[in-house]
């Protein structure tokens, strides 16, 4: 099966591929993008539907992506959703939408971020995901002073989410250096199936 997604604002072409995937279950799916965001969510999304997704190509409007079950996809992706929303332990989320606390002065707001991330780890298990939209992204770029911050929470197991739309609104998609390019459909599910979410912004 082919779907054709070129001009899709986020999260369509994730959302699409979903609902072909639970209609069709075809073995195998191309999907063609004209954004790198849309590449990186769908090359995601597919994977963790089960499905064994090549190297994007390049086409002349954007970008192919070739997708083929593996086994019983629909039965990994059921594993994958009982084990995503296993209640062994809280999960927390952090919903950052800014790159700096408050109002009043950037310096300040931006030491004030700093000091936040350094000390998240005090939240031990329990921290689950970072997510970043709008201008929290910059705290995933090349140029943030809290990037190794960022790093080592990952290293950690934190997982950090890291808002597509708005890397490309920013022209900081080549920039990011840390965490998963992720979409609203992501970012939805994710508030939606945590015990605590803590919002900035």
């Amino acid at each position: 099966m082919e779907l054709h997604c070129e001009g899709e604002p986020c999260p369509k072409p994730v959302l699409r591929c979903k609902e072909v995937l639970a209609a069709h279950a075809p073995q195998t799916l191309t999907v063609y993008v004209d954004n790198d965001a849309a590449k990186d969510n769908v090359s995601r999304f597919l994977t963790s539907q089960g499905m064994q997704v090549a190297a994007p190509e390049r086409v002349e409007n954007g970008w192919r992506i070739t997708a083929t079950a593996q086994g019983d996809a629909a039965q990994a992706h059921a594993s994958a959703a009982t084990a995503d929303c296993a209640c062994a332990a809280p999960k927390h989320v952090v919903f950052l939408t800014t790159d700096r606390i408050g109002q009043g002065s950037d310096e300040l707001g931006a030491k004030l971020m700093f000091n936040f991330l350094s000390t998240l780890p005090e939240m031990g298990q329990s921290l689950w995901r970072i997510i970043l939209v709008n201008g929290g992204v910059r705290l995933a770029t090349s140029a943030s002073p809290t990037l190794d911050i960022l790093r080592r929470l990952e290293q950690s197991g934190v997982e950090i989410l890291v808002c597509g739309t708005c890397l490309e609104f920013f022209g900081l998609m080549q920039a990011k250096e840390v965490g998963q390019t992720t979409n609203m459909l992501d970012v939805v599910t994710s508030l939606q199936v945590a015990d605590k979410v803590i919002s900035l912004g």
